[in-house]
């Protein structure tokens, strides 16, 4: 998997700009908001979903914007709410998120310089073959409903994920999350999460795409259908200069533009795994209002 080892943020030296000022701009000079000029760096840090890392689509995508721009993309795999604490703090120049209204805060807060929806799959609700709470083919709301009114184990992540927060939502649309027994907090990422809920044979919410990475190692299976209320929108945000000047902000912009270029929307529309197409790019038409 392409996964670095994450360094502190590194800046060259006057002495090492002439080697770094590639043709194509990939890590040519970046300038602060007063338009200083400012040493580049030869990485970007990209904060990510696991959930995406684990799907092996950056294997396809991060090696050709590198050699494009003669520069490294340090992936830093957390959940959806870890990713934006990093943005808070300068620790990211780009973020690869799926939680739209945690985004657009961050935006709106002046975190970032510019939110660009790229593409999309869908959440599921896993549960056991035979299906104990009898949810199956059911509105993800009415199946939340039934599994807590019937007191079956549900496994949250329970950790401020893209997932978690989705999962929240959905609870809100069902009138408020009851308090139950069975209702387990992982605090886990995604995979470890599938493993608790099948040992348990629990119901659970995931994203298709990691399901599809285990499917083959647990027995859970999927019960619910997409549908817009399941829709995952993926999401690049570049980290703001003006609350953190050191950012690589040029690199992270160029990277935002790689993600919804005609070449990366059609790697994204081929990959397959098991067979099965995880993601699908959003054409300009169809992407939602920033």
């Amino acid at each position: 998997m392409l996964s670095h080892r994450i360094p502190s943020l590194l800046v060259a030296s006057h002495a090492l700009l002439g080697i770094f000022l590639l043709p194509g701009g990939g890590c040519s000079p970046s300038y602060d908001p007063a338009g200083t000029k400012r040493p580049a760096t030869t990485t970007i840090r990209l904060a990510t979903t696991t959930s995406v890392r684990d799907s092996g689509l950056l294997d396809r995508l991060l090696p050709v914007f590198e050699a494009r721009h003669s520069c490294r993309v340090d992936v830093i795999a957390v959940g959806t709410g870890a990713a934006l604490r990093l943005g808070e703090l300068g620790d990211a120049d780009a973020l690869l998120v799926h939680a739209p209204a945690a985004e657009k805060q961050f935006l709106a807060a002046g975190y970032a310089t510019s939110r660009t929806p790229f593409m999309v799959n869908y959440f599921a609700i896993l549960g056991p073959a035979h299906d104990p709470a009898r949810v199956r083919n059911r509105p993800a709301i009415d199946a939340l409903k039934k599994i807590a009114s019937g007191n079956y184990r549900f496994v949250s992540r329970g950790d401020e994920s893209g997932t978690h927060q989705r999962e929240r939502s959905l609870w809100q649309q069902a009138g408020g999350r009851p308090a139950w027994n069975d209702y387990i907090v992982s605090g886990q990422g995604m995979g470890a999460t599938l493993v608790i809920a099948d040992e348990m044979q629990a119901y659970v919410l995931t994203d298709y795409a990691t399901y599809l990475n285990f499917q083959d190692k647990i027995d859970l299976v999927p019960l619910t259908k997409p549908s817009p209320a399941l829709r995952n929108t993926y999401s690049v945000l570049t980290v703001s200069p003006d609350r953190h000047p050191a950012v690589n902000v040029q690199m992270a912009r160029q990277l935002a533009d790689f993600f919804v270029s005609a070449e990366s929307q059609n790697m994204i529309r081929v990959y397959r795994l098991v067979g099965q197409q995880l993601f699908r790019p959003l054409e300009p038409a169809d992407r939602p209002e920033k």
